[in-house]
């Protein structure tokens, strides 16, 4: 008897290990992993140089808060500016708080352009 709630109509398989785009069941059987996490892990599995990162990480800070100044943020958002359309990068920890950046933003442009009643959007 599982004790996880019913929101999911789980497939009878699991997995004991990853390595790059393939998964290997409890049953040592190879899959190729199309779902990634259904889109959270686009990354694969036990990348080497991925764990390396995340353990040297893991030794310094597990999480500070948007409060404070992130040298490491900065210096990423600096690529990502630099390499796309974007002037600003906004780094966010959920779905959620993507979209509620997203309004703000949209509301603002529309403020900045002389617009400042447009404020229905649908999400």
């Amino acid at each position: 008897m599982s004790f996880l709630v019913k929101n999911y109509n789980r497939r009878n398989i699991s997995f004991k290990k990853g390595k790059g785009s393939y998964l290997y069941s409890s049953k040592g059987i190879k899959y190729l992993d199309f779902v990634q996490g259904i889109a959270v892990n686009s990354l694969g599995h036990a990348n080497p140089k991925l764990i390396k990162v995340i353990n040297n990480q893991s030794k310094k800070l597990w999480h500070v808060s948007n409060s404070f100044i992130i040298p490491e943020g900065e210096i990423l958002a600096k690529k990502l500016a630099k390499k796309t359309f974007a002037d600003f990068v906004m780094f966010q920890n959920s779905g959620a708080e993507a979209t509620e950046a997203a309004i703000k933003v949209a509301r603002r442009y529309f403020y900045s352009i002389g617009k400042p009643k447009k404020i229905e959007f649908y999400a």
